[in-house]
């Protein structure tokens, strides 16, 4: 199922709620239930545009459509910090994280010109480099922390094409995975604890038996766009999709 880009969905209700959302994977809209604008849409509707019905003015239609994937952008970020935050590997940095989450969360209140004038690309930039220190963070301190597994050594599939690949039983712990595409892997047990996802493709990966345990930067759209079941370990701030018990 397809839908151009701009384009109301035709399953939109005049309350702006969807009219198939508990069925979209029976209706053929898989792709729904695995994006999450995190608040964004929301944030655009009720903050920037003031709660002004867009359905009512094509000018502010198209302003609002054109400021939506920005501001999602901003609200990933604030994810991403926020998670970062948590984390004890990361104390080291924390002011910065601070300094950088306070920023991003002013860039949000922007009005809607400013937001589209935004170089959204060098703040991610800037943000980047602190998740990619809090990554380096934690995986090192998970290598020191189970100094006594047979793999030490570390293990960098950033961005790496894993589609399909055979990982049953593998382990990845502290691995990095950011950016990499491990569509319909097999993942069945492998032991992912405290490996970087930011990025990684996980649709139809199979997660069934895996210990994603203290996994970073993973999303509840991946969790929902891969196949686990009920042994399958996942962060605690994560949800169990209903799909895999289907």
């Amino acid at each position: 199922m397809d839908k151009d880009a701009g384009k109301p969905c035709t399953n939109l209700k005049s309350d702006y709620s969807c009219s198939i959302h508990k069925s979209l994977r029976q209706h053929g809209y898989k792709g729904c239930t695995v994006f999450d604008c995190f608040g964004a849409g929301q944030k655009v509707s009720n903050v920037t545009f003031e709660g002004i019905n867009w359905r009512k003015d094509t000018d502010i239609a198209k302003k609002m459509f054109d400021v939506f994937p920005i501001m999602q952008q901003l609200h990933e970020m604030l994810w991403y910090l926020t998670e970062a935050l948590t984390l004890k590997a990361s104390r080291l940095i924390h002011s910065e994280l601070h300094f950088a989450l306070d920023k991003t969360e002013q860039l949000t209140k922007l009005r809607a010109d400013s937001l589209i004038d935004l170089d959204i690309p060098l703040h991610r930039k800037e943000v980047n480099t602190l998740l990619l220190k809090t990554s380096e963070l934690v995986r090192k301190e998970s290598l020191l922390q189970y100094k006594s597994s047979i793999n030490r050594r570390k293990i960098d599939h950033r961005g790496a094409d894993l589609m399909g690949a055979n990982l049953r039983g593998a382990d990845l712990k502290g691995a990095n995975l950011r950016g990499a595409y491990l569509i319909a892997a097999d993942l069945q047990y492998a032991d992912l604890r405290f490996a970087d996802f930011i990025g990684a493709d996980l649709r139809d990966a199979d997660i069934r038996g895996a210990d994603l345990t203290g996994s970073i930067f993973l999303t509840q759209v991946q969790i929902n766009s891969a196949k686990g079941d009920a042994s399958t370990k996942i962060p605690i701030l994560l949800s169990r999709p209903t799909h895999w018990f289907e």
